[in-house]
Formats: structure tokens, C-alpha cells, sequence
């Protein structure tokens, strides 16, 4: 059977669509008002979520390899995990010309849903070293690299690192990779509470937050804190 170039074209879109689920993936956008903006937050929020399980995917893969002490691989796993980040990041841009009266036309109608209450947000925090005892215990890039720096001998932990950097230059490199996702986790959140700015100002925020208040309490933690304490120290 002869087939046609549109043939073609037609079945490598099907193979295409097939491979991504695209019949599933584009029907999973339900708005729930007829206002123009809903539409572009419903889709931000997904996108947001799939770099959430793809990131999460990145340092399970990271805190393996820490465990198996093979620091080369798991610097590349996350640096791959910084292209993730920096895109993750940049997703704020498709919201950041949403005007209050535009978010306002469908804020009611998701009711007291809040990105506060994703899972895959919560398992990345835990990751970086943030508590939460009533989850369950998740693959945490903090406690892989102490106990790595803990089987080489390093008492001192990153502190005796930095303060040999000549000893440990493949140490050095973890650390400042370690750092780079810390710091992009941290300006995620200092472009939410700067969207939530822009969009609703000081309202009150949904699940039963104060908005933008609440957010601004947070956005200056330090993930991986030991790994900021150690800029602090004088190492000349």
C-alpha cells in the first residue's frame, strides 16, 4: 500500500501522541469558570507538579548513588536536577501578568485548595532536610551526603571539607552542587510569594493561610543550612 506524505505525517503523530499519552495528558484540564485566566493557572500548576516528580525523580536517583558513594554520579544526577529547577522556576512567567481582577473572576472556585497541600512539594522538602514526621521517611539529599562524609572520616562534616578544599575537590564539587539546588528551591518560593504578590496582594490565602504573609515567613530558609553556614566561616 502506497502512503502519501500526509499518511505519514498522520501516523507519526499518532506514534508521537501515543509515546506522550497526549489524548490523556490534554484532557486533564477541567476549568471550572468561563474566566479567559483560569485556564493558563490550572495548566502552570500541572506543569508545576510534573517538574515536581520530575526533580523528585533526579535526587532519588542522586541520593542512591551518595549512598553507594559514587559522588561523580550523583553530582550528575543533580545537575541534571538544576535544568529541572531552572525550568520549574521559569514557569512563574505564565502567571506573572495575571492582574487581581483576572484572578479574582475564578479564585472562589477552587475553594480551600493550595499548592501548600502538594505531596511531591512536601517529599522535595523533606529531602533537602525539612521535618515532617507524621510522613513517611523519603530519600533525603541531606542525610545521603552526611552519612557519605561520615564513611570517609569527615567528622567535621562540611565544615572540614571546605576548610581542606584542596583535599577534597570532588567533595567540593557535591557541595556546591548540593547548594545550587538548595538556593533554586529557595528563589521557587521567592517567585511564588512575588506571583502572590502580584496577583491578590495581602488577601487571605486559601487552606486556611494568611497569603502572602504566610509565604513571606518562609522564603528565606536556608535548605541544607550547613551548606550556607560554612560561607560564613574565614578560610583564608
Amino acid at each position: 500500500m502506497t502512503i502519501d506524505q500526509a499518511g505519514r505525517s498522520r501516523v507519526a503523530a499518532s506514534e508521537y501522541a501515543q509515546y506522550a499519552c497526549l489524548d490523556e495528558l490534554l484532557q486533564l484540564q477541567w476549568p471550572r469558570t468561563e474566566a479567559p485566566a483560569e485556564l493558563s493557572f490550572i495548566i502552570t500548576t500541572q506543569v508545576m507538579e510534573l517538574y515536581f516528580k520530575l526533580l523528585h525523580h533526579e535526587w532519588v536517583a542522586a541520593c542512591a548513588k551518595l549512598d553507594a558513594g559514587d559522588v561523580r554520579g550523583a553530582i550528575v544526577d543533580l545537575r541534571r536536577g538544576h535544568g529541572v529547577q531552572d525550568a520549574l522556576n521559569a514557569s512563574w512567567e505564565a502567571l506573572r501578568t495575571l492582574t487581581p481582577a483576572e484572578f479574582d473572576e475564578f479564585r472562589d472556585a477552587f475553594g480551600a485548595a493550595s499548592g501548600i497541600q502538594s505531596e511531591l512539594y512536601r517529599d522535595l522538602e523533606q529531602s533537602l532536610g525539612v521535618p515532617y514526621p507524621s510522613r513517611p521517611e523519603v530519600p533525603s539529599l541531606e542525610a545521603s551526603a552526611a552519612r557519605l562524609l561520615e564513611r570517609r572520616g569527615l567528622a567535621g562534616g562540611w565544615r572540614e571539607v571546605y576548610g581542606h578544599s584542596a583535599d577534597y575537590p570532588e567533595l567540593i564539587d557535591l557541595g556546591e552542587a548540593l547548594f545550587d539546588a538548595a538556593d533554586r528551591f529557595t528563589r521557587w518560593k521567592q517567585r511564588h510569594l512575588l506571583s502572590v504578590w502580584r496577583s491578590m496582594g495581602s488577601k487571605q490565602g486559601s487552606a486556611g493561610t494568611s497569603g502572602a504573609d504566610w509565604l513571606a515567613r518562609g522564603v528565606h530558609q536556608k535548605y541544607l543550612a550547613e551548606l550556607w553556614d560554612v560561607r560564613s566561616e574565614a578560610w583564608v
